[in-house]
């Protein structure tokens, strides 16, 4: 094999399909979120609006959080120096899942280093723990879940998204007396529609599943105290497992999982995703935790209601031009293209020509023929940027002729 010609054709297979992805260098500056610097490849920089960041709500320039992460970094310096079980578990790290399990109401938590090894080693090692489980996946899970379990080799179903009867059927079709699990998300980030919590919990205590949510595109966002769209629901008590992210509304980084002191040890001492990693850096451990704190209070609401009005003012623009939103009521904000080099075209004349940085969404993220542009305003999105944006989107529609005609929820 000429291994140079194989990965140029793998390259160019990329390109052909306009799915080739391209890092834009950018750099945030404290206290200007959500404008950033963009570093042309010519080596010229120019001002930009973040309008695809996930960092939701601004609390990655919080003083709050910036303030924790200077008390630490200067108490203990860079990194953790080991994996939990081999001197990387301090203070920082017990303070951090302390604050996730109260902030949704479990017993315990456990840092992973991402959302996405928690969901993968949880949920594969779930099948060490429980021979013979049947997981029930919900067929738009993220990849991270899709992967933990198919890793776990044991029996899957698939069940058509969101559909409480289809998953009914899939259950019944199984022995009554396997352990089963039922894998789900509160958000489905691509489109922005929430799961049926409450069915499926209803649908678990029936049959004796277990029940595992993943609330990273929901924490900080929803609930009274941030915890999710379960906590806003009032199911949060009826989910065994939790899995959410410190890199998205908390705006540091990390993932984890809260659940029963028990199911915790349990995961903690058979995952090898968690044993044999190096722990997060006591900095990170102490700014996420100072962000949960400050998003359980009065400030987090304030921001939650905040970001919240903003993503309706530019969804009701967007539809009054025409625009096809895919709009399901959460913080979400997608306009479906539909065609990946028209996708990447859009995103491209965005920033070049009005400053404003979106990425294109395309396959494998989302199936083919529903590419879109994905916005996620956040509450210091000022009214001039959000009416900046629109004009620029309805100034480029007209300029390559895409149809107007609105999607359906």
């Amino acid at each position: 094999m000429t291994y140079d010609a194989a990965l140029d054709t793998a390259l160019q297979r990329l390109h052909d399909e306009g799915r080739y992805r391209t890092f834009i260098d950018i750099e945030r500056r404290k206290g200007h979120f959500p404008q950033a610097i963009w570093r042309r490849p010519d080596g010229t920089e120019q001002q930009i609006t973040v309008w695809c960041g996930n960092d939701y709500l601004g609390m990655g320039q919080n003083p709050a959080v910036l303030g924790a992460m200077h008390e630490a970094l200067d108490a203990t310096g860079a990194g953790s120096g080991g994996t939990r079980n081999i001197s990387g578990t301090t203070v920082y790290h017990k303070r951090l899942e302390a604050e996730i399990a109260d902030l949704h109401g479990k017993e315990a938590a456990l840092v992973f280093s991402s959302a996405y090894i928690a969901n993968d080693a949880t949920l594969s090692t779930l099948r060490l723990l429980f021979p013979g489980l049947i997981i029930y996946s919900d067929a738009l899970n993220h990849a991270s879940m899709i992967e933990g379990v198919r890793r776990g080799n044991g029996p899957k179903r698939i069940f058509r998204h969101n559909d409480v009867a289809h998953l009914r059927e899939l259950i019944a079709a199984d022995d009554p007396a396997a352990p089963k699990l039922i894998a789900f998300e509160s958000i489905y980030s691509m489109d922005g529609d929430f799961g049926p919590i409450k069915d499926i919990c209803d649908l678990a205590e029936e049959v004796g599943a277990l029940t595992y949510i993943d609330e990273v595109h929901a924490v900080g966002m929803y609930g009274p105290r941030g915890a999710g769209v379960a906590e806003r629901d009032g199911q949060m008590h009826r989910i065994d497992i939790i899995n959410a992210t410190l890199g998205k509304a908390f705006g540091v980084f990390g993932g984890y999982i809260a659940a029963s002191a028990k199911m915790v040890d349990a995961i903690r001492s058979y995952a090898p995703g968690f044993i044999f990693t190096t722990s997060l850096p006591p900095v990170i451990a102490a700014g996420a935790a100072a962000s949960i704190r400050v998003l359980k209070g009065p400030e987090g609401q304030t921001l939650r209601d905040a970001q919240q009005l903003h993503a309706r003012i530019l969804k009701t623009r967007l539809k009054a031009l025409g625009m096809p939103i895919i709009d399901h009521g959460s913080h979400i904000v997608p306009v479906h293209v539909g065609n990946p080099v028209h996708c990447k075209m859009l995103s491209d004349m965005l920033l070049e020509q009005f400053g404003i940085y979106v990425q294109p969404i395309n396959f494998p993220t989302v199936p083919r023929g529903t590419e879109r542009l994905r916005f996620t305003p956040s509450p210091v999105h000022a009214p001039r940027q959000i009416d900046h944006l629109v004009r620029a989107m309805d100034t480029l529609w007209a300029q390559c002729a895409l149809n107007r005609a609105e999607l359906s929820a």
